[in-house]
């Protein structure tokens, strides 16, 4: 009995060795403490400051009468034991970027950023297109289709933030909204004295002919639409037209889909076919635009999406038949360490598919004699990379360059109460007595190894040991989002659909990926070994008129 309880203390001792050996990754007798600003509070914001810990980047959005000269930063949060080169707190001149070292056995450097929008206005009669702004050189031109420029009218003009700004010029001591019609001649450009937060900013307005009457601005083709901008006459009628590459007769878009700001006008052409060319042209009233051609993406499927193919190669489940054919993947490889099984693919599959498996997600307390982690149920697009330790290494996302509109699909859930707590996500205090949850999230975006560290293939690196690496939806290459969160068990099959937000029109996307979890928290080892995600049939939704109730 003895001998026995000496080697199951053995066996307990070298699996503990070889937890706490994987966290040492160098060799100096130092620890890696990564160095972070956790929260920063500042006065005459718009919003909620935007820490990027992967970029090591604060954004503090300002609202547009705060002065940028002199932002008070009331509050900083850095990682325990942390020291700053600098002191954070205090008033700042964010036209250029704060920078600070925060140190604890290394360095890590950050930078403070202010963004701040002021609405400016430059409107006249007659104008076609939009205002050109240089806020550099502080210059606002604007585009008429007459020569005679002595007698312009002024319909608006706002150059600095609202009700803290005066404007002046020579012959008018005050500008406001009632004398703007003193403000007529522009044979030359106007000079405008701007007064704010106690600064004067000078002015060139200018008025310029142009024989152009309407012209494109740009066209953006998706696979089932295209987003048309252009640019016309202000006041007058503006729209857009459209047909198949080659057909004789034009199609009018809409009123209703064509918004227009000033002489600017832009709306979604839908119900087109993918992979086919087709004609546009736009109008300002009689005036027509030169004819742009463009030609509509493809609409990638989504592979594996019913999670039909499985494989177990060395006893691991892996969601994909070969490496060749992979795309999904889990954190399989890091729980079979210790013999457990976190995503495999199951007969119990959703009331009419055509398939025949779906994916069982399932937390687990991944360990080895008592000694591990929590590890939630996941399946994602993208690679295991390795375990370190206890900590694993995941790389998201593959090759995708399309516009989906919105991620279909197949869930069940079962919710459990929190029995595992390792870390606390940021800005929660989450105890026993909460119930864990699930997530679904989409993103594309246009990410590279190279600024997030994973590979060509799958770009962005999750590494659960450092909360930095974390994927931010809000990141500055995300260019589309969306997600799902369970709040609740859903004890029947039900369908989903979760409609992306997409920031930009025109960007292409790189990469896409998706990630599913029975554990919201997992990343940071906390959740539920009750809770359970039974997901199948996933689909990309490219048509915004499926989604129409």
């Amino acid at each position: 009995m003895k001998r026995l309880n000496r080697n199951l203390w053995r066996l307990a001792s070298c699996v503990a060795a070889i937890f706490v050996s994987g966290c040492i990754e160098n060799d100096i007798p130092y620890p890696v403490v990564v160095c972070n600003i956790e929260s920063i509070s500042a006065r005459g914001l718009s919003g909620d400051p935007v820490i990027d810990a992967a970029g090591r980047c604060v954004k503090l959005p300002l609202l547009e009468t705060t002065d940028i000269q002199a932002v008070e930063i009331t509050g900083a949060v850095v990682t325990e034991g942390a020291e700053a080169s600098r002191e954070i707190v205090g008033v700042h001149d964010l036209r250029a970027p704060l920078y600070v070292t925060l140190s604890l056995y290394q360095d890590y450097p950050w930078r403070i950023e202010a963004e701040q929008t002021i609405e400016r206005s430059f409107t006249v009669a007659g104008q076609i297109g939009a205002t050109e702004w240089d806020t550099a050189e502080h210059t606002a031109t604007v585009h008429v289709g007459f020569r005679d420029h002595s007698s312009v009218e002024v319909l608006s003009l706002k150059l600095g933030p609202e009700g803290i700004t005066t404007m002046s010029c020579a012959d008018v001591p005050e500008l406001t909204e009632d004398n703007l019609y003193r403000l007529h001649d522009f044979t030359a450009p106007r000079r405008i004295e701007v007064v704010c937060h106690g600064r004067t900013e000078i002015w060139w307005l200018s008025v310029e002919y142009t024989d152009v009457k309407v012209s494109w601005s740009h066209v953006d083709p998706w696979s089932h639409s295209a987003w048309l901008y252009a640019q016309g006459l202000s006041g007058s009628e503006l729209g857009f037209r459209y047909r198949e590459a080659g057909a004789g007769e034009w199609t009018e878009v809409a009123r209703e889909s064509v918004t227009v700001d000033g002489g600017s006008f832009r709306a979604q052409l839908r119900g087109l076919r993918p992979e086919s060319a087709y004609e546009v042209v736009a109008y300002s009233d009689g005036d027509l635009s030169a004819v742009e051609t463009f030609t509509t993406e493809a609409a990638l499927p989504l592979p594996n999406g019913g999670f039909e193919a499985w494989s177990k190669p060395k006893k691991i489940v892996y969601p994909y038949l070969t490496e060749d054919d992979a795309f999904w993947d889990s954190g399989n490889k890091g729980s079979a360490t210790v013999g457990e099984t976190i995503c495999e693919g199951v007969s119990d599959i959703r009331p009419g598919s055509s398939g025949a498996f779906a994916a069982l997600l399932t937390s687990k307390f991944a360990s080895l004699a008592g000694i591990g982690k929590f590890a939630a149920g996941n399946i994602f697009i993208g690679t295991y990379a390795e375990t370190v330790g206890t900590n694993g290494k995941v790389n998201f996302g593959r090759p995708f360059a399309a516009h989906p509109v919105a991620l279909r699909g197949w869930l069940r859930y079962t919710q459990g109460r929190i029995d595992r707590i390792d870390k606390q996500p940021a800005g929660m205090t989450l105890t026993k007595e909460d119930f864990d949850q699930g997530s679904i999230y989409i993103a594309l975006g246009t990410w590279t190894a190279a600024k997030y560290g994973g590979t060509e293939q799958s770009p962005v690196q999750i590494y659960t040991k450092d909360i930095s690496t974390f994927f931010d939806k809000d990141g500055a290459d995300v260019v589309a989002y969306g997600e799902l969160i369970l709040t609740q068990s859903v004890d029947e099959w039900q369908e989903f659909t979760i409609e992306l937000d997409w920031r930009v029109t025109d960007v292409v996307p790189t990469h896409l990926m998706i990630v599913c979890s029975a554990s919201r928290w997992g990343d940071y080892f906390t959740g539920s070994t009750a809770s359970r995600m039974w997901l199948d049939d996933f689909e990309l939704i490219y048509d915004y008129d499926v989604l129409t109730p």
